[in-house]
């Protein structure tokens, strides 16, 4: 017998009305849009770290635009670099694909909350020597990046000290002793010293607090000169560093251009604005699928030499032309 067509148009529509409500929640996965790759950065400064800067800029010419088609989330120690394993938590929990972080210190405290996160450092001193890669061709792990080689830069910046003050025959050596990498800087300064007939004093800066203490305990041995080993203890202290070696009257320098822009007589060492540029290539790789362990640690490519003719002027300097010739920066 022929069911009657009134039931067979309501058990179409039951199966027509079924089919949509399964079909429905699957087509609207399907429309999905893909989930934006989000990159967690780690700032030892502030939002206004100009090497974050250069790093956005190194990303958006490899086509990744914060906001349209990928996430960067950011978390500043504010130079409270105890706070990064926090801010990395923090990071982790949101999901991030990789991680962008600085110095030594820094990578070293990461590590420690994950190995299974991409990190890509920016400014490591020594990187197979403080236990971060297994070597600078094979990193292995999770961890890659670019070397800033400053502690291997002491005996350079001693040689540019002395050639600014030729009289020079004692220099005070500022260092964290906390710092890894610490002695790698003073080995290299002190071949350097050796060579140049230099005498060192060997000063411990452990944090901020010590620096007035430090500088007093220097007037007793009279130095002709200033210099300090790179280390986040100083680089957030800039301007109070070049403002008591100018109490002193002396001859300072520091291996980042801030330091003489306030002040500081000279500054050298890698642009690392250029090296968080160059980070960018590291993120962008490891996003198509690179893995840190595979991809080799680089070296910095680009140096600035940054002189302060005003300092100079102060401390009755007149700097062989030769110098400031050579000079990336003049600050008058």
């Amino acid at each position: 017998m022929t069911a009657p067509a009134t039931s067979v148009s309501r058990r179409a529509a039951l199966a027509s009305l079924l089919t949509l409500g399964t079909l429905a929640p699957a087509a609207a996965l399907a429309q999905q849009p893909p989930r934006a790759p989000r990159v967690g950065v780690i700032g030892e400064r502030s939002a206004s770290d100009p090497f974050l800067a250069a790093f956005r800029r190194g990303m958006s010419k490899l086509g990744h635009v914060d906001g349209r088609n990928i996430t960067i989330e950011y978390r500043y120690a504010q130079g409270a670099l105890d706070q990064v394993p926090r801010l990395a938590a923090e990071l982790i929990e949101l999901k991030v694909d990789v991680l962008l972080v600085g110095g030594t210190v820094s990578t070293q405290s990461v590590m420690k909350v994950t190995r299974s996160v991409p990190i890509v450092f920016t400014a490591v001193g020594d990187p197979v020597g403080s236990g971060i890669v297994a070597s600078l061709a094979r990193p292995g792990g999770n961890v890659t990046g670019l070397t800033s080689l400053t502690f291997e830069l002491g005996g350079k910046q001693l040689e540019l000290l002395r050639t600014a003050v030729p009289t020079l025959s004692r220099v005070s050596v500022l260092y964290n002793p906390l710092n890894p990498a610490a002695k790698v800087g003073i080995d290299t300064t002190k071949t350097a010293a050796g060579t140049l007939g230099i005498e060192l004093q060997l000063r411990e800066v452990r944090q901020p607090d010590n620096l007035a203490g430090a500088f007093s305990a220097l007037t007793p041995w009279r130095p002709g000169g200033l210099l300090a080993l790179a280390d986040p203890v100083f680089g957030n202290q800039l301007p109070r560093l070049a403002k008591l070696a100018a109490a002193q009257r002396l001859p300072a320098i520091y291996l980042r251009s801030e330091f003489a822009e306030a002040g500081g007589l000279l500054a050298y060492g890698p642009s690392l604005a250029d090296n968080y540029r160059r980070a960018a290539a590291y993120v962008n790789k490891i996003l198509k699928g690179a893995k840190p362990a595979d991809l080799p640690v680089e070296p910095p490519t680009k140096f600035d030499l940054v002189i302060n003719l005003k300092t100079a002027k102060a401390l009755g300097l007149t700097l062989p032309q030769e110098l400031v010739g050579r000079a990336d920066q003049v600050i008058q």
